[in-house]
C-alpha cells in the first residue's frame, strides 16, 4: 500500500470533492488521477468510519498511517459495511414518513444492529446522496396524514350523448396522498366550484379520512387571487375545508415543483386509466365511465410499486390510514349563498323560496348573508352565525323562533299569519304581494298581522277584483296599510284607471273633489280671487 500512496493534499482534495457529491469520474478528470486510485481512497475514507471534519483535522502523517492500516484490511469488509448501510436506507425512507419518526431514531436502530457501522453524520450524508439518486429534484419527506395534493389532467375524456350522438368533454380530477401515494381519480363535467368540491368530497370518502392540509393548484374554484405569501381562497372551498378541519395550501404560482407529486400522478393516470379506457367501449354517461375508472384505479393502487414488494394500498394501510383525521358524521354538501337585510319584523327573506326566517331582533336593519342547502338555512352577520333553521320551501310563509322576538312580540301565532296569507292568495296575487309588503315594513308583528286580517275581512263587503285593484293602486303610491285600502274602496278609486285620470274622465262625486276644470273656469277664478281679496281685507 505504501508504494501506491499519493500526496496527502491530493487525498484531502479527493475526499473534499466526494463530500460535495462530485462523481468519481469527474474527480479523476479534475485531479488527473487514475479512476481506480480515486475509487480506492473513497472506499478507504468510507471504511474508516470518520467524518470529513475529523479527517481534515488529522495531519499528513496521521492520515497516511491510517490509510496504510486501512489498506491492509480485506476489501470485502469495507464493501459489506457500505452495502449494509445502503440496504438499510429503504427502510429509513419508509419509516420516517410515520408521525414522530426521525432520521436520528433510525440511525440509533442502525447502530444497535451494526455496532461497527457509520457515525451519525456519515449516515445522514450517505442517506442524502442515496435519496437524491432516487429523487433528483429534491429531498422531500412526506409525513403520513399531512397533505393531499389535487389537480386536473390536461387531457380530457369523452362520453357520447346517445340522443344527439355528440361527444361531451369531461374533466378528470386527480388526488394523491403524500406519504403512501394512494391515488384517487374521477371524471366530472367541469372544473367549476361545485364539481371541484364534489370531487374532493369523493376523494376523502375514498381515502376514508382527511389530511391536515390540501394542496391545490391556483384554479378559480379554489383560489380567487393567487399570491406567494397570502392567496385569497374561494369562500365556498374554504367552507368545505373547514368542514373537514383541513388547511388550504395553494401551490405557488408558476412553480410546478410545489406539487410535483400530483404532476407525477397525472402521468400515471394517463398510462393506467386513459390508455385502457381509449381501447374499450364507448361510454354514454358520467356514471358508467366513473364506474370503469374505479375498477382501473383499484387495480393501480393494489399493484406493487416497481422493484418493491408492497403496493400503494398496503403502504397506506400500514403507515397512513391511522394518521388521517376521522371524517365528519355527515359529508359536506355545498351551500348556496344569498344576501339580504333583516326586516323590521326581525325576519330575513330567502328569495329562492320566498320564505322568511327569524333572526335575533338586535340585528334589525343589518345586512346579513344567508347560507342554505337542501336541508337547512344559516344566517351570518360578519362571519358570526346568528340563526339556524330547517329549510322550509313554503312560499310566503314564516319560520320563527320565539327567542328571536322582542318580549312584546312573543305569543303571536305564526300559523294565523300563514292562514291569512293563504286567504290573501285566494283573493289574488296583488293582494298577497301587498300583504307581504305590510309584513316587511312593519316594526311590530302583531300590527302587521291585524292589518292583513283587516284586508281579508274587506272581502265581506267588496269583490276580490276590487280589493286587488285597490292593493295595486296603493302599491303604486308605496302606501302600505289597511286604512289605505279601506279608503280607496269606499271612495271608489279602485275603479279609476290611471289613463282616465290624465284624460279628463269624470271622477266619482265627493265633497272634497272639485275636479280639474274648476280651476280653469275664468269666472270662477275671478270669484275665487275676489273672495280671497275680501277675506284679506
Amino acid at each position: 500500500m505504501s508504494k501506491n500512496l499519493i500526496i496527502m493534499s491530493r487525498v484531502r482534495k479527493i475526499i473534499e470533492l466526494f463530500q460535495g457529491s462530485t462523481g468519481k469520474k469527474a474527480i479523476a478528470r479534475r485531479l488527473n488521477l487514475p479512476l481506480n486510485t480515486v475509487r480506492r481512497y473513497i472506499w478507504l475514507f468510507l471504511a474508516s468510519g470518520k467524518s470529513y471534519e475529523e479527517l481534515m483535522q488529522m495531519n499528513d502523517t496521521e492520515l497516511e498511517r491510517m490509510f496504510i492500516q486501512m489498506g491492509n484490511r480485506k476489501q470485502v469488509t469495507k464493501e459489506e459495511r457500505y452495502l449494509n448501510l445502503i440496504e438499510y436506507f429503504p427502510k429509513v425512507e419508509k419509516e420516517v414518513k410515520k408521525t414522530g419518526v426521525t432520521r436520528f431514531m433510525m440511525w440509533e436502530k442502525y447502530k444497535k444492529q451494526h455496532p461497527d457501522g457509520y457515525c451519525r453524520s456519515q449516515f445522514n450524508h450517505y442517506y442524502v446522496i442515496w435519496h437524491r439518486s432516487r429523487y433528483p429534484s429534491a429531498v422531500i419527506t412526506h409525513k403520513a396524514g399531512a397533505k393531499m395534493y389535487v389537480d386536473y389532467t390536461g387531457k380530457k375524456l369523452y362520453i357520447v350523448d346517445p340522443q344527439k350522438n355528440d361527444a361531451i368533454e369531461l374533466e378528470v380530477f386527480v388526488a394523491i396522498l403524500g406519504a403512501s401515494q394512494l391515488i384517487y381519480c374521477e371524471a366530472s363535467y367541469s372544473q367549476n366550484t361545485r364539481d371541484f368540491i364534489t370531487s374532493n368530497v369523493n376523494a376523502l370518502a375514498y381515502f376514508g379520512g382527511s389530511p391536515e392540509a390540501i394542496v391545490t393548484d391556483n384554479l378559480k374554484a379554489a383560489v380567487i387571487k393567487s399570491s406567494k405569501y397570502e392567496p385569497t381562497i374561494n369562500e365556498a372551498f374554504s367552507d368545505f375545508a373547514s368542514h373537514y378541519t383541513m388547511a388550504v395550501l395553494p401551490a405557488a404560482p408558476y412553480r410546478p415543483t410545489y406539487k410535483s407529486l400530483v404532476e407525477g400522478a397525472v402521468r400515471i393516470i394517463y398510462r393506467e386509466i386513459f390508455a385502457p379506457l381509449n381501447n374499450r367501449m364507448v361510454f354514454t354517461s358520467l356514471e358508467s365511465i366513473n364506474a370503469e375508472i374505479k375498477v382501473l384505479l383499484d387495480g393501480l393502487n393494489n399493484r406493487n410499486f416497481s422493484n418493491k414488494n408492497y403496493s400503494r394500498r398496503s403502504l397506506f394501510n400500514e403507515i397512513e390510514v391511522n394518521e388521517l383525521l376521522e371524517l365528519p358524521y355527515k359529508a359536506y354538501v355545498m351551500r348556496d349563498r344569498s344576501h339580504g337585510t333583516v326586516l323590521k319584523n326581525n325576519h330575513v327573506r330567502l328569495a329562492q323560496d320566498y320564505h322568511y326566517y327569524s333572526v335575533p331582533y338586535q340585528f334589525i336593519g343589518k345586512k346579513v348573508v344567508v347560507y342554505y342547502d337542501a336541508e337547512r338555512v344559516e344566517v351570518y352577520y360578519k362571519y358570526e352565525r346568528i340563526a339556524i333553521h330547517k329549510r322550509d320551501r313554503t312560499a310566503h310563509a314564516f319560520t320563527t323562533q320565539e327567542e328571536h322576538l322582542l318580549a312584546k312580540n312573543r305569543g303571536v301565532n305564526n300559523w294565523d299569519i300563514d292562514k291569512y296569507l293563504k286567504r290573501g292568495k285566494e283573493a289574488g296575487q296583488e293582494t298577497l304581494d301587498y300583504m307581504h309588503k305590510i309584513i316587511e315594513i312593519s316594526s311590530h308583528r302583531e300590527a302587521a298581522f291585524k292589518a292583513c286580517m283587516g284586508i281579508i275581512n274587506l272581502r265581506k263587503g267588496f269583490t276580490d277584483q276590487r280589493i286587488n285593484n285597490a292593493c295595486k293602486r296603493a302599491d303604486s303610491f308605496k302606501d302600505y296599510s289597511y286604512r289605505t285600502i279601506e279608503n280607496i274602496l269606499k271612495m271608489g278609486l279602485d275603479r279609476v284607471k290611471e289613463d282616465e285620470e290624465g284624460n279628463g274622465k269624470t271622477l266619482p262625486k265627493h265633497d272634497n273633489i272639485r275636479g280639474k276644470d274648476y280651476y280653469k273656469d275664468p269666472d270662477k277664478g275671478e270669484n275665487i280671487n275676489k273672495d280671497n281679496d275680501e277675506n284679506e281685507n
